[in-house]
């Protein structure tokens, strides 16, 4: 029985030992299925297992499963009690199943930017703009934009207005003025202007009369270039009524004097800096002067500046002057004809920046053949609030005097028998600015050296004391101080007062600056009261200059104090009323020895404008 029973148990283990034989085989062909996803689990059966701690790990390869069946020792089987009782005999199994999935991208081509600056497009774009002009022309004066003072500006101004002025006063003083514009104040602009008025004093001769007619024209060219023309005709009827005692019988022909001029101006200049940095202004001007003692005098003055600057600092100046005058007279036996010529050559260097401007220079000279080369330093520079500039100098410069130029200084002189220029050497320091945005300072101190200056003195030698003759003073000396001062409320309100004090000195031929005043003070006014009343007045002082007495000796004049009132106001839509009042306070001095000028004199009239 025991036999049989071990028999049976042999059978039994032999069969189970070549059960999982063909198990292992079986679970170590490869597995045909489709692949699952990434998963470990263990598989076991319901009975307790074999121990496997020495079982060596297993690494599937990639996108593989593995299953490895392990054999167990009969040694290891464990007997195995069920619920019911009965012992049973199990072995343990431990199958491992490791699946490995990693999924991923196929690689795809990208795009490599690099990071480099794109290349330069040196290509000139041609813009062509048409931009029309745009020309405004106001009837009053701008409002400035800087804090300071806008002081009045008398130069010429071309507006398109046809006027009318006449007027009457006492004195038989009539009064007649007329101009008329013409143009379209952009490429051409014409003007033409004409004026009349005359007086008669109570004195005897004590008479003048002044007429003239000038014609002005303006006109640009297509280059950027503007050509500017001036005909003008003067006369001024004068006579020498200075005579003493006033009771003398004087033929009147030979105390008149009637200078007419008449003259022609021609200028070109570039209104925008060539591509070279250089800017020019050529002039000519030329007059015919005489006068019915049958002296006659030709004028010619040529003027060749040009300006070249390098960059923005530096620039040079070169200029050439030439003024040649021809006078003859027939007032003086053994005088011919006369020629007085000066010509000069500007040369200097100027340097510039926002805070400080310099010019160094030289004038060479030439007065009737004589040398002299004059000196041209000027300097100046803002003081540390800007609103002030302090200058300084050393300069050198002629005054023509022509038969024109001094008649029209004193008509009371007779035809000079020669002619001369004035040289003066100036050395000066001034200060000049805006103090705030309505008023403007200007004050200068000069040290002056002059030769060949001209004097003013009556005739006492010949009898003839109303006649003025001109003195030749070879050199003198004087100090100067100048001041002007101007306060300016946008165009409602002007005021503008200058004063000049001179001291002649050192004096090496006459013993006074004879006819040369040493003290001169003047004021301007013009003030908008309401929008149809302007007011204006001047006023002018000055003290009294030297004269030569019948005695050969020097003599003072009275001071003398000079002022005027005027106001405009309109009464029709294009009719305006004025009124003047000149030398209101009825002085009657004398700016020449023996020429009493006339008292109070009140003009009135209107003014037709036809804009």
């Amino acid at each position: 029985m025991f036999t049989m029973r071990n028999y049976f148990k042999n059978i039994l283990l032999l069969a189970l030992t070549i059960a999982l034989s063909f198990a292992t085989l079986y679970a170590q062909q490869p597995n045909k299925k489709k692949k699952k996803p990434v998963k470990r689990h263990t598989a076991a059966s319901k009975k307790p297992v074999a121990s496997t701690e020495n079982a060596p790990a297993i690494v599937p390869p990639n996108l593989s499963t593995e299953v490895t069946l392990k054999k167990v020792n009969t040694s290891d089987l464990t007997l195995i009690k069920d619920t019911t009782g009965a012992d049973t005999t199990s072995s343990s199994t431990e199958v491992v199943i490791t699946s490995s999935f990693k999924p991923s991208l196929r690689n795809a081509a990208k795009i490599n930017f690099t990071a480099a600056t794109p290349v330069l497009d040196t290509t000139k774009l041609q813009l062509t703009y048409t931009i029309p002009s745009q020309n405004l022309f106001f009837s009053y004066q701008p409002v400035p934009i800087k804090p300071l003072a806008l002081a009045a500006d008398s130069g010429f101004i071309w507006e398109q207005h046809d006027y009318l002025k006449a007027g009457y006063g006492n004195y038989a003083s009539p009064y007649l003025e007329g101009g008329a514009s013409f143009g379209d104040g952009v490429n051409t602009m014409v003007t033409a202007h004409g004026k009349y008025e005359s007086a008669k004093g109570n004195l005897p001769l004590q008479q003048y009369g002044k007429a003239g007619i000038d014609l002005i024209g303006i006109f640009n060219t297509k280059s950027n270039q503007e050509i500017t023309s001036k005909l003008y005709w003067d006369n001024n009827s004068v006579y020498r009524y200075g005579y003493q005692p006033d009771t003398l019988k004087v033929a009147k022909d030979t105390l008149h004097q009637k200078f007419n001029t008449i003259g022609a101006e021609l200028g070109l200049q570039n209104k925008k800096t060539t591509a070279y940095g250089i800017t020019y202004h050529p002039q000519v001007k030329f007059n015919i002067f005489s006068n019915t003692s049958a002296s006659k005098e030709t004028n010619l003055l040529i003027k060749a500046p040009i300006n070249k600057s390098f960059g923005k600092l530096f620039s040079l100046d070169l200029g050439l002057t030439a003024d040649i005058t021809h006078y003859s007279t027939n007032q003086f036996y053994d005088t011919a004809a006369v020629n007085n010529n000066l010509y000069n050559f500007n040369t200097s260097l100027k340097f510039t920046t926002p805070n400080l401007k310099a010019n160094l220079g030289l004038v060479p000279s030439w007065d009737n053949g004589q040398f002299s080369l004059l000196p041209n330093f000027t300097a100046e520079g803002k003081l540390a609030d800007k609103r002030l500039v302090v200058e300084g100098g050393w300069i050198g410069y002629y005054q023509k005097n022509t038969y024109k130029s001094l008649a029209g200084f004193n008509p009371y002189i007779i035809p000079p028998s020669t002619l001369f220029n004035t040289k003066t050497t100036e050395e000066y320091i001034g200060l000049k600015g805006g103090i705030d945005k309505h008023l403007t300072v200007n004050a200068k101190l000069s040290f002056l050296k002059m030769d060949n200056v001209a004097l003013f003195a009556n005739d006492t030698s010949t009898g003839k004391s109303q006649d003025f003759i001109i003195l030749n003073e070879p050199s003198l000396q004087a100090l100067r101080l100048q001041g002007e001062i101007s306060y300016a409320i946008q165009e409602n309100l002007s005021i503008l007062a200058g004063v000049t004090y001179t001291q002649f000195t050192k004096l090496s031929v006459n013993n006074k600056a004879y006819g040369l005043l040493p003290l001169e003070i003047n004021g301007t006014l013009r003030w908008k009261v309401l929008n149809d009343l302007t007011l204006k007045s001047d006023v002018f002082f000055f003290d009294g200059s030297y004269y030569r007495n019948t005695k050969m000796q020097a003599s003072k004049l009275n001071p003398a104090f000079d002022a005027n009132l005027g106001a405009e106001f309109p009464v029709l839509k294009k009719l305006n009323a004025w009124i003047q009042l000149n030398n209101f306070l009825n002085d009657k001095y004398q700016r020449w020895s023996q020429y009493q000028v006339l008292g109070f004199q009140l003009l009135a009239g209107v003014v037709y404008s036809f804009r």
